[in-house]
């Protein structure tokens, strides 16, 4: 706690000096951001599906030496455009096929969406205001915990803000090159996830140009150049794509990105208001100090402040409103929010510091009360492994793989639940206890307990889901690494056997699929990867099948190849 206080005034102290140079803040930014990101991005195995499949895509890019086409398996995979993955093919030129190499990208967009926020930050307010926005985002669990894994959104998601906020510029000041970074980035954001990007913008443009009745001074060509610059930038790869006889692979791809907004694909369904809660927990602090800045206006704020404001407002509501309606529910699917939601958060503490509101009671209610519940929740993770058989016994769990998973021994550090408390304490102390200079400290202090918060709970807990979700079948997979066998999932979708048995392009083009691995007829020995909700449906028809052994809620085999018999 006494740390917390030296932080806050450290920052207090460093956002207020005018001597600091504005090459010095960058620097401190770079550091802090590579402090915070890069370390123990390989610590723990790549999670299947996301984070696996776009790092197994990456490897055989490297391997086949096809860097135009995103494979899986070594068959063109229509689903994602490529410029992530070719970020992490650059990534592991420099750092070889691994963990790290597949996170590292992300890293780096961090340390850059730190930056941004930074450089917006001055130039809509001030200096002490993007420390404030940086602040809000590294105090918030998701966000901070995004910039630490190997998923295509991070990328995807700064690009979309930084072309919107070019767009914003270019409104205010009518310069062209901020229109044409405006296409560009638009376009690069179609390049890393896909056309979501665009109706993203869209959307949100039409709202704002809704509200200001079109009165916006622009010339009738502006539209046309944005619209060129925009379709060669984000549309180059498919074009190259068609002009190499490709075009299957652009159709599968726009009808896949159809099946994705209009049904809940690959079983992620969830209820009407899941993102609202995910953000509200997942978000916090920032989630309860945007609060004040979302329904009050400031009469201070000039006239480009106030319309990035509206902007923030609009993009905040068009993503969470979108994804909502979207059958599909991933978690990751509303992160675009973070940064207007936390740009609202500092906006918040910008008024508080400027004493035009106060951080009144039902601000630190909220923010006990959710921090309460994410510091209690978290704090009773270890006694998985006291209370999981009495669990199991009840019934209360009726997928046997779930039980499975949870027979897995995930050694829960003992300090975790002593850590919680402590840090919820300490949050209460600053609260309610100690008298600070003004409001400004006492939430920079309490920033620091999150941040130490975020920390601790990665480094802690990430191992341990992944010893309930997955360890077992990647230790298996990894056994049989440079091999002469093959590695199979059965029964379930998977990434891990392409990635961690490093399969290599398929020989003779012999067709995968269970017939031929199943019955034998493979020209090599094939070890099985079964869930045990599936195992007697493929014993009873596949009787080549050997069981090995069931560990965690996985059944492993070997189906030996007939001529080896």
């Amino acid at each position: 706690m006494q740390l917390c206080i030296i932080f806050a005034n450290i920052m207090s102290k460093f956002s207020f000096n005018n001597k600091v140079s504005l090459n010095t803040y960058r620097l401190v930014i770079i550091i802090a951001g590579a402090l915070l990101f890069i370390p123990f991005l390989g610590r723990v195995h790549l999670f299947d599906w996301d984070e696996i499949n776009f790092a197994e895509s990456a490897r055989e890019m490297l391997a086949s030496g096809n860097y135009l086409t995103v494979q899986i398996d070594f068959s063109a995979f229509w689903e994602k455009p490529p410029l992530f993955i070719w970020f992490q093919v650059l990534s592991m030129k420099a750092f070889g096929v691994n963990e790290f190499a597949a996170r590292f990208p992300n890293a780096i967009c961090g340390i850059l969406s730190l930056l941004t926020m930074f450089e917006i930050g001055r130039k809509v307010y001030s200096i002490r205001f993007g420390i404030f926005w940086m602040l809000m985002y590294l105090s918030s669990l998701l966000p901070f915990f995004y910039f630490k894994t190997g998923i295509i959104d991070p990328w995807f998601n700064l690009f979309i803000f930084t072309s919107i906020f070019f767009l914003i510029l270019f409104f205010q000041k009518k310069k062209l090159s901020h229109l044409l970074l405006s296409a560009f980035l638009a376009g690069l954001a179609v390049m890393t996830k896909g056309p979501a990007a665009i109706i993203i913008i869209g959307i949100t443009l039409v709202l704002f140009l809704i509200i200001k009745r079109f009165r916006i001074g622009i010339k009738w060509w502006h539209p046309f150049l944005y619209l060129l610059v925009f379709l060669f930038t984000g549309g180059f790869w498919f074009i190259l794509q068609f002009l190499n006889g490709n075009s299957q692979l652009i159709i599968d791809f726009i009808l896949y990105q159809i099946r994705l907004f209009t049904t809940e694909d690959a079983g992620h369904g969830g209820f009407l208001f899941y993102h609202f809660i995910i953000v509200f927990f997942g978000v916090a602090p920032a989630s309860v100090l945007a609060l004040p800045s979302m329904f009050k206006a400031n009469k201070h704020d000039l006239p480009n402040q106030k319309n990035v404001h509206l902007w923030m407002l609009l993009l905040f509501w068009v993503v969470m409103i979108l994804f909502t309606i979207v059958k599909t529910k991933i978690v990751h699917y509303s992160s675009l929010a973070y940064f207007p939601l936390t740009y609202l958060a500092a906006r918040t503490l910008f008024l508080i510091d400027f004493k035009h509101i106060r951080f009144n009671t039902w601000k630190k209610v909220l923010m006990a009360v959710n921090f309460s519940i994410l510091a209690i929740l978290i704090s009773l993770l270890p006694f998985i492994e006291s209370f999981k058989y009495k669990i199991i016994q009840s019934g209360y769990i009726k997928d046997d793989f779930a039980v499975g998973n949870l027979m897995a021994q995930a050694d829960w550090p003992k300090l975790i639940p002593i850590f919680c408390i402590a840090s919820l304490i300490a949050l209460f102390i600053i609260l309610y206890r100690i008298k600070f200079h003004s409001d400004i400290y006492k939430i920079i202090a309490l920033s620091g307990i999150y941040i130490t918060f975020n920390l601790v709970v990665m480094f802690s807990i990430a191992p341990r889901i992944e010893v309930y979700s997955q360890q077992t079948a990647i230790n298996f997979i990894e056994k049989y690494k440079g091999q002469n066998v093959y590695v199979y999932p059965v029964g379930h979708k998977s990434f891990a056997h392409l990635f961690y048995a490093e399969k290599m392009d398929r020989e003779d083009n012999m067709p995968w699929n269970d017939e031929i691995f199943l019955t034998g007829k493979a020209n090599k020995d094939v070890y099985i990867i079964m869930k045990n909700t599936k195992a007697k449906e493929y014993l009873e028809k596949y009787p080549d099948i050997h069981v090995l052994y069931g560990e965690n809620g996985f059944v492993f085999g070997i189906v030996k190849q007939k001529g080896l018999q």
